[in-house]
């Protein structure tokens, strides 16, 4: 049974990472002391839920969090500094430190160590996440004790809503593209302008087409931008959408 440790201290550990020709040695007193801090685990990098949800949205959140007191966001994994490193290369999650827990041993202390043999992944951490200040884990969310990998409560969303249930939340904002397209660069302009950070598909690229385009969209022309999940449209919609933020 996975316990928590909330009240506790956090384990003192010795990180061994790679920082650009180096090898840099980083405590957890460094990392915690005197800070308040967001560590998630999960159980590695480059894996699906992982990359495709887990990172990307306290990414993503970082900025609120930032607001509402929040010094730093780490991401902790059972894998070694240059497997961590190309990953957050990869992820191109610049507002998130990442820190390799190489031989498990912060992991064993926080009492998430599991055995991932039958996936072939050995022993890797738990998905939880946990708000620590000055050293002190304040609140953790740990996954259930279900097979698989769960992931219902470690996320990002659910870490801000514990910080403050009132805090705004970036929206969503998707952008289908093409090269060489005008209206494109337009509709990108406005989301910049007016400080929208948005995620862009181009066509022709990753396996996506016309045909992706139309079955999203209904329309077979771009850009067709998504807001929060909803179709606003071409550059035009989008133009009139924004007129009615305020």
């Amino acid at each position: 049974m996975l316990q928590t440790k909330e009240g506790q201290t956090v384990p003192q550990v010795v990180f061994h990472t790679r920082q650009g020709n180096d090898w840099v040695d980083v405590t957890s007193d460094q990392l915690f002391k005197g800070k308040t801090v967001i560590l998630f685990a999960l159980p590695g990098a480059f894996t699906p839920t992982c990359s495709s949800t887990h990172l990307p949205r306290y990414n993503e959140l970082a900025p609120i969090f930032a607001d509402n007191g929040v010094d730093d966001i780490i991401c902790l994994s059972v894998n070694d500094t240059f497997v961590m490193n190309a990953w957050a290369e990869d992820q191109k999650a610049e507002k998130i430190t990442f820190i390799p827990d190489d031989n498990g041993e912060f992991s064993e202390a926080m009492g998430m160590l599991v055995d991932k043999s039958d996936i072939g992944f050995g022993k890797r951490s738990w998905r939880y996440s946990m708000l620590v200040k000055d050293g002190v884990i304040e609140k953790m969310f740990i996954e259930p004790d279900l097979p698989g990998d769960p992931f219902q409560v470690s996320d990002g969303d659910t870490m801000l809503e514990y910080i403050n249930p009132q805090a705004e939340q970036p929206k969503r904002v998707t952008i289908i593209s093409k090269p060489g397209c005008g209206h494109c660069t337009r509709a990108k302009k406005v989301l910049t302008d007016k400080g929208y950070k948005y995620e862009e598909i181009v066509l022709g690229t990753q396996g996506v087409s016309f045909s992706s385009l139309q079955a999203v969209s209904g329309r077979g022309t771009t850009p067709q931008i998504f807001i929060d999940g909803a179709l606003i449209g071409s550059a035009d919609a989008l133009e009139a959408w924004v007129a009615t933020q305020g």
